[in-house]
């Protein structure tokens, strides 16, 4: 952390702790903030201070529902950064709670306490109109804070992938348990995955550089379809799978099958469902960029390539590892 300047204020990240959030806070560091990161848990992310020098990065309690302690953890920052968001319901973290009324939440305290720059991190398959509950809550919960605190900035956010999380992870995991991998659809909708570390630069930049009310749109330099995706991770990870084309009742009835399974107790701590019927609902619409938004170019940040970053991150899911090949030559 040598030659790190704490020199641009305090942020209040909520969301710290997930995996877009550990991302922020490095580049936050980075950047010169000082960071208070709030969680649900504090307990449980100690390890998030490893990110910034002694004293840079500081914890405290937060709970989107609870607005006496968002308000706290708001008070006395320059600016605040709300990542929080979830895939799936899982008891009273519900779209609407986490997406909506959370989101809301965050800007009236930002509001009350005179805080101008606050960004809200939400996906690029927001639609006010979407049959996706995910999709529908992202928009509704854009509308809830630009209406409360028009100054605020939206970051949309394609499809994340990164070491360990995301959507080549899934697919080399299926791999591992099935020779068959479904198509939904044939495979045919499109995606722009991006790297998790462009997109945590670039939320830090948006704080940094101050823009008010705009909204960016963050997606990876390509297009792919879900097959092509699929394909170049079987080759990554030296796997041959069967690629069998499905229909989408197919994937809600899986869906289902899953939602069943997580709302059983003490099973839905050991399961988490791979996919949903509101998750097949999104896969239905591609998530591309728009082409009428503010993006990486105009923050300044370099967009890696799949091809560069994922390939390292899938060396645990080849049969013999990363040496094999090697020893072969």
């Amino acid at each position: 952390m040598k030659g790190i300047n704490m020199t641009k204020g305090l942020v209040t990240v909520f969301g710290a702790n997930g995996f877009l959030g550990r991302h922020v806070l490095r580049e936050l560091v980075r950047e010169g903030w000082r960071v208070r990161a709030a969680v649900r848990r504090p307990h449980i992310a100690q390890d998030l201070r490893l990110s910034g020098k002694v004293g840079q990065i500081h914890l405290v309690q937060a709970n989107l529902r609870f607005k006496a302690s968002v308000a706290h953890a708001i008070e006395g920052a320059d600016a605040v950064i709300n990542l929080a968001s979830i895939s799936h319901k899982a008891g009273s973290q519900t779209f609407n709670a986490v997406h909506v009324l959370g989101a809301k939440t965050v800007a009236e305290a930002a509001h009350a306490h005179g805080i101008t720059n606050l960004v809200q991190i939400s996906s690029l398959s927001a639609d006010a109109d979407a049959k996706c509950n995910y999709a529908k809550s992202k928009a509704d919960g854009e509308t809830a804070v630009t209406t409360v605190l028009p100054t605020a900035n939206i970051v949309r956010v394609a499809t994340l992938y990164g070491e360990g999380v995301g959507v080549f992870k899934n697919i080399a995991r299926l791999a591992q348990l099935s020779p068959v991998i479904p198509l939904l659809g044939g495979g045919k909708n499109r995606l722009q995955p991006v790297y998790v570390g462009d997109v945590a630069e670039a939320v830090a930049k948006v704080v940094t550089q101050g823009h008010t009310g705009k909204i960016f749109e963050l997606a990876g330099p390509e297009t792919y379809s879900v097959k092509e995706l699929i394909t170049f991770t079987l080759q990554t990870v030296d796997k041959k799978r069967a690629l069998i084309p499905m229909p989408w009742f197919a994937g809600t009835i899986f869906g289902l099958g899953f939602e069943i399974l997580g709302a059983i107790p003490l099973l839905n701590l050991l399961v988490k469902p791979f996919i949903t019927r509101d998750m097949v609902k999104g896969m239905k619409v591609d998530v591309v960029l728009s082409g009428d938004r503010a993006g990486f170019a105009e923050l300044g940040v370099h967009v890696e390539t799949i091809e560069a970053i994922v390939p390292p991150t899938l060396e645990v899911f080849k049969t013999y590892g990363q040496f094999h090949k090697e020893a072969e030559n």
